[in-house]
Formats: structure tokens, sequence, C-alpha cells
């Protein structure tokens, strides 16, 4: 059973970070520095909100979301460990693997000389993990609350046996309207298209979403640009350790299907992934360990030029 006062007796930093008991009984951790305010659910290692200072929430969250042990949460940014989609041999264990279903453990806060907090979570193999995956390990998630989100899931092979996985950080984010946004950084790039197994590619410079999406890029560790003239913002994904990147939106047949995305809110998020998985698992053998980071900001370099070119033109807050 998680202890609150014992957490926040060990962890908690005065003044800026905190835990506490949200909607389900499950327990979060808030974040409040001088940069931005953020929510970590422990359960599933999972980023809720991340809200710089003087702007609304970069990150969406589902309002019919399970917020609930057993149940996956909708929104933020989900935990796929140690596979992605399905599972490769067996549809009856949990889409998207086991970690985003599971507590993790506090093992570290930090207060950063520069303004930043710091947060690190931790998985390890059990008696439970092994029920769907026999292998040991220790998965740690750094999340890194500044001017810029940066999350890091870090995958250490701790047993005697080699293994590969499939993960992702599957970033939702808070956009004005699907149709209102262009998404830049893939032009050239390779990908498959929902299930297909045509290689395809990228031709223009800029991803308008008309339809439901599900592009799996592949061999691309590109920048991403999310592109909303209504919102007047540009957000920028970064990554490191990843080659492929997923977007994805539902559209409107597919979110009807989905329990936790109701009427017409799919048309509210978009969601660009940071993935290992197709031409990118990862494989390890004892000892080793692999990293996957994806760091989210609002974008200030752009030119007023190049913003302009965006549907209506505007200005990056």
């Amino acid at each position: 059973m998680v202890d609150i006062e014992e957490l926040e007796d060990r962890f908690g930093i005065e003044g800026e970070l905190g835990f506490t008991e949200t909607e389900g009984d499950l327990i979060s951790i808030s974040v409040f520095n001088k940069y931005a305010d953020a929510e970590i659910s422990l359960y599933g290692a999972h980023v809720i909100s991340f809200i710089p200072h003087g702007t609304f929430g970069v990150l969406w969250m589902s309002p019919d979301s399970f917020f609930e042990v057993g149940k996956p949460i909708r929104g933020g940014i989900p935990v796929c460990f140690p596979w992605f989609g399905p599972h490769p041999s067996d549809p009856e264990k949990p889409l998207h693997g086991f970690a985003r279903l599971m507590y993790w453990d506090v093992i570290e806060t930090a207060s950063v000389a520069t303004g930043e907090t710091l947060i690190r979570l931790e998985l390890n193999s059990s008696q439970e993990t092994k029920k769907y995956w026999p292998y040991d390990f220790c998965a740690q998630l750094t999340i890194v609350v500044g001017r810029k989100l940066e999350v890091s899931l870090n995958i250490s092979n701790t047993g005697e046996s080699d293994f590969s996985y499939t993960a992702a950080l599957h970033s939702y984010f808070n956009i004005s309207g699907i149709e209102n946004i262009e998404i830049r950084g893939l032009e050239g790039v390779a990908y498959y298209d929902g299930s297909g197994d045509e290689l395809l590619k990228q031709e223009t410079p800029v991803l308008e979403i008309k339809k439901e999406e599900n592009r799996r890029y592949i061999n691309t560790d590109a920048d991403c640009i999310i592109i909303d003239p209504v919102f007047n913002q540009a957000v920028r994904v970064s990554k490191e350790g990843s080659n492929v990147t997923v977007v994805w939106n539902p559209g409107e047949e597919t979110a009807e299907k989905i329990e936790d995305i109701s009427g017409d809110s799919y048309q509210a998020f978009v969601c660009v992934e940071t993935v290992n998985a197709y031409n990118d698992t990862i494989h390890l053998h004892q000892g080793e360990k692999h990293n996957t980071t994806t760091r989210i900001g609002l974008d200030y370099s752009m030119s007023d030029k190049s913003l302009g070119n965006a549907r209506g033109g505007f200005s990056v807050i």
C-alpha cells in the first residue's frame, strides 16, 4: 500500500513538489516550479499534465479516461513496455504492455539549481511482471519539468537471459482541432500506413490530418513541430534513442469504438510518439541498457515568416 505521508516525508520538496490522492484513489506527484506545473501518476509512471506558465496544457487528457487500477489512463504520456501495440503472440495480454498498468516506485526527487524539478520512478521485474513476460529487468523513468518537459525511459537487463522489447512514450498533444494543425519534420521520411505493409514516403513538407491516421515513420530521429494557429503556438517534439515516430489520431469512426474517447473529443488531440518498434526493436544482453527520451516544449525559435506559412498565419506565444 502506498503511504502518502511517507512519500511526502522522503521525497517532498517544500513549495515545489508534493503528493496527492487523485481520482480513483490513485497517487500522483504535483510539481510547481518557476517554469511550469505538472502532474505525474505513480500508477503507470504516467505524465498527466505539463503546463508551462502563461499557457494552457500542452498535453491532452481524455475527459472520459479511467483512473482505476487495472485500466490504462487515456492521454498524457503513457509508458508502453515491454511491447508496443498488441502482444505479438497472445492477444489476451494487455495492449501496449504491462508497465502502464502497475504502480512504480519513487526513487529520487530533486530541485535542480537552474530551477527544473527532477523525478525518477522505477519498476523492477517481479512475480507479477513475470505473469506477462519472463525476463528480469529494471525500468526507470526520469522526468525533468522545466521550460521543457523531458521524459526518459531507461531499460536495463538485470537477468542472465538476453531479451528483446518494444516500447513507446505515447504522447498525446492538446490541440484546438485536428483539422487546424500541421505537423512538420517528416518530409521525405518513409512510413507504413495503418496496418499496411507497403512502405510509403511523405512527399509534402507538412502533414495535415483530414482523416484517421496511424502513420509509422521509420528510420527517423527528426524533431516534429505541431503548429496550431488557433492556439497561437508551436510545440516541438524531439527525441533520442528512437528511430521510429508514430503519428496517430483515431478519426470519428474508430473513436466511436474506444470506450474512453467519447463524442468529438478525438478532434482535440494528436499523438506524436517516440517509439522503439518495428525495425527499431531493442535487443539487450545481460547487463546492457537502453535509453529512450522525448523532449517537449513550446518553440520560440521559429521566425514570424516561417510561422506565417501556416494556415492563417500567427506568431508563437
